[in-house]
């Protein structure tokens, strides 16, 4: 997943948002009473545009599979009156996205960690809120699309007085496989590094567990996405709030194979026609979301 740390660096591409509800595993956490945004953007209206569906690979057998982490709100999860139903921005991005390429599309659930060694095997593409990193790009081709950042929360009132410039000697919850796992890591060392006692790191499969243990005090501070971060607010009516800025806002991407280039290019194409039509743009509103990019651009230098 992206999942990256903060400077004011907003007018870069951070996030803020304020509604949708999630299906909380643990039933630790209280629902948000925004729930709005839950039933996300209706892409009926998208026309599928015939030159662009042209450049899908021959063999392609009419179904975009795409691989996400269906516990990451608002960006994918879990939703719907049956709380089991494929929910968020980016879900409603793989809709729009199989509107213009005229393609049924099947999101499917899997650890953060195990979809991008599964592009192009059991995924056509992932879209799971991954930050562009160049260990990423050696692995697989990534299509820009959104910017976003890091933040640190906190429980309410920050009752442990914690600076965001000074963290050692914490304990910090982050979700497995996200940059903010490795840069939980960097932050440790460089306490070490300094004399400072270090972060105790906390890893959780979920970022739902990560966002209760703060609840409940088992972990002093959580590091996540800036979408996530400040969504946690909502989600736990209040019981979270922000520490700091937003930091290292950078652009997130689709995943695909690079043993399949024509998919690729089908749906850079696709992606840089919702944000030329104002159709991305569109989506992440009803998310009340920013940080859409103008350029669907290919491995971008990172």
């Amino acid at each position: 997943m992206s999942r990256l740390p903060a400077l004011a660096a907003l007018a870069a591409g951070a996030v803020v948002l304020t509604a949708c509800t999630n299906a909380v595993e643990t039933g630790a956490l209280p629902e948000s009473d925004g729930a709005s945004a839950e039933a996300g953007y209706d892409v009926s209206g998208i026309e599928r545009v015939d030159e662009i569906a042209a450049m899908l690979p021959a063999d392609f057998d009419g179904t975009l599979t795409v691989g996400s982490n269906l516990q990451y709100a608002p960006a994918e999860f879990l939703g719907g009156s049956d709380g089991q139903t494929p929910t968020g921005y980016d879900v409603d991005l793989a809709k729009a996205l199989g509107q213009v390429l005229g393609a049924e599309v099947e999101v499917q659930h899997a650890e953060f960690a195990s979809i991008i060694p599964a592009i192009g095997t059991r995924y056509d593409a992932g879209i799971a809120s991954f930050s562009i990193t160049p260990e990423r790009q050696s692995e697989v081709d990534m299509v820009s699309y959104i910017a976003a950042g890091s933040t640190f929360s906190v429980q309410k009132g920050n009752p442990e007085g914690l600076d965001p410039a000074d963290l050692c000697g914490t304990t910090m919850g982050v979700q497995t496989g996200t940059i903010q796992d490795e840069g939980a890591e960097t932050l440790s060392a460089e306490c070490a590094a300094g004399g400072a006692e270090p972060i105790e790191v906390l890893r959780y499969d979920s970022q739902a567990d990560v966002t209760t243990n703060l609840v409940g005090g088992k972990i002093d501070v959580m590091y996540a996405d800036s979408p996530v971060g400040q969504y946690a607010e909502v989600q736990t009516g209040g019981q979270v709030e922000q520490l700091g800025d937003v930091t290292d806002a950078a652009p997130q991407g689709i995943a695909v194979s690079k043993d399949d280039p024509e998919l690729t290019a089908a749906l850079q194409t696709a992606m840089q026609h919702l944000m030329d039509e104002g159709v991305w743009e569109d989506i992440l509103a009803t998310w009340n979301v920013t940080g859409a990019l103008p350029t669907a651009e290919l491995n971008p230098a990172v």
